[in-house]
Protein backbone atom coordinates (compact mmCIF):
# COMPACT_ATOMS: atom_id res chain seq x y z
CA UNK A 1 0.00 0.00 0.00
CA UNK A 2 1.50 3.26 -1.27
CA UNK A 3 1.52 6.27 1.60
CA UNK A 4 -1.25 7.94 -0.78
CA UNK A 5 -3.99 9.65 0.88
CA UNK A 6 -7.48 7.74 1.49
CA UNK A 7 -9.89 9.69 0.89
CA UNK A 8 -13.74 9.89 0.49
CA UNK A 9 -15.94 11.54 -1.82
CA UNK A 10 -19.73 12.02 -2.53
CA UNK A 11 -20.74 11.91 -5.95
CA UNK A 12 -24.10 12.80 -7.58
CA UNK A 13 -24.63 12.57 -11.62
CA UNK A 14 -27.13 14.19 -13.91
CA UNK A 15 -28.28 13.42 -17.84
CA UNK A 16 -29.90 9.91 -18.71
CA UNK A 17 -28.28 7.70 -16.08
CA UNK A 18 -31.26 5.26 -15.44
CA UNK A 19 -32.29 2.31 -17.17
CA UNK A 20 -28.69 2.40 -19.14
CA UNK A 21 -26.45 0.00 -16.76
CA UNK A 22 -24.89 3.09 -15.15
CA UNK A 23 -24.72 1.46 -11.67
CA UNK A 24 -23.49 -1.71 -13.15
CA UNK A 25 -21.09 -0.07 -15.41
CA UNK A 26 -19.68 2.26 -12.41
CA UNK A 27 -19.44 -0.66 -10.04
CA UNK A 28 -17.20 -2.70 -12.52
CA UNK A 29 -15.07 0.67 -12.96
CA UNK A 30 -14.81 1.08 -9.14
CA UNK A 31 -13.55 -2.78 -8.66
CA UNK A 32 -11.42 -2.25 -11.24
CA UNK A 33 -9.85 0.64 -9.75
CA UNK A 34 -9.89 -0.99 -6.43
CA UNK A 35 -11.99 1.40 -4.77
CA UNK A 36 -15.12 0.62 -2.29
CA UNK A 37 -18.18 2.36 -2.02
CA UNK A 38 -21.78 2.81 -3.20
CA UNK A 39 -24.33 3.25 -6.13
CA UNK A 40 -27.79 3.82 -6.40
CA UNK A 41 -30.54 5.43 -8.49
CA UNK A 42 -32.33 8.18 -7.24
CA UNK A 43 -35.86 9.35 -7.34
CA UNK A 44 -35.35 12.84 -9.32
CA UNK A 45 -34.01 10.40 -11.66
CA UNK A 46 -30.25 11.13 -11.02
CA UNK A 47 -27.42 8.36 -9.64
CA UNK A 48 -25.45 9.01 -6.10
CA UNK A 49 -22.93 7.46 -4.08
CA UNK A 50 -19.88 7.49 -2.67
CA UNK A 51 -16.01 6.57 -3.67
CA UNK A 52 -13.34 5.85 -1.24
CA UNK A 53 -9.84 4.75 -1.84
CA UNK A 54 -6.51 6.15 -2.84
CA UNK A 55 -6.63 10.06 -3.82
CA UNK A 56 -5.31 8.82 -7.48
CA UNK A 57 -7.96 6.18 -8.20
CA UNK A 58 -10.58 8.08 -6.34
CA UNK A 59 -10.02 11.46 -9.26
CA UNK A 60 -9.40 8.71 -12.17
CA UNK A 61 -12.59 7.36 -11.08
CA UNK A 62 -14.32 11.15 -11.11
CA UNK A 63 -13.21 11.65 -14.23
CA UNK A 64 -14.64 8.58 -15.32
CA UNK A 65 -18.19 9.19 -13.89
CA UNK A 66 -18.04 12.91 -15.59
CA UNK A 67 -17.10 11.70 -18.59
CA UNK A 68 -17.54 8.16 -19.86
CA UNK A 69 -20.21 6.31 -17.59
CA UNK A 70 -22.16 3.40 -19.13
CA UNK A 71 -22.38 3.02 -23.06
CA UNK A 72 -25.71 4.19 -23.20
CA UNK A 73 -25.84 6.91 -20.60
CA UNK A 74 -25.64 10.71 -21.35
CA UNK A 75 -24.01 12.48 -19.09
CA UNK A 76 -24.92 16.44 -18.20
CA UNK A 77 -23.31 17.20 -14.92
CA UNK A 78 -21.40 15.29 -12.38
CA UNK A 79 -21.59 17.09 -8.92
CA UNK A 80 -18.87 15.88 -6.41
CA UNK A 81 -19.08 17.29 -2.43
CA UNK A 82 -18.12 16.43 1.27
CA UNK A 83 -14.56 15.29 0.02
CA UNK A 84 -12.56 14.33 3.31
CA UNK A 85 -9.38 11.99 4.08
CA UNK A 86 -9.67 9.06 6.12
CA UNK A 87 -7.12 6.63 8.15
CA UNK A 88 -8.69 3.78 6.78
CA UNK A 89 -11.89 2.69 4.27
CA UNK A 90 -15.27 2.88 5.62
CA UNK A 91 -16.66 -0.23 3.24
CA UNK A 92 -15.58 -3.88 2.18
CA UNK A 93 -16.61 -3.45 -1.53
CA UNK A 94 -17.94 -1.32 -4.09
CA UNK A 95 -21.92 -2.30 -4.14
CA UNK A 96 -25.03 -1.31 -5.64
CA UNK A 97 -27.96 0.41 -3.40
CA UNK A 98 -31.09 -0.86 -4.83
Amino acid sequence: MSNEDLISVDYEIFGRVQGVFFRKYTQAEGKRLGLVGWVQNTGAGTVQGQLQGPRSKVTEMQEWLQSTGSPKSNITKAEFKNEKTLDRLEHSSFTIVK
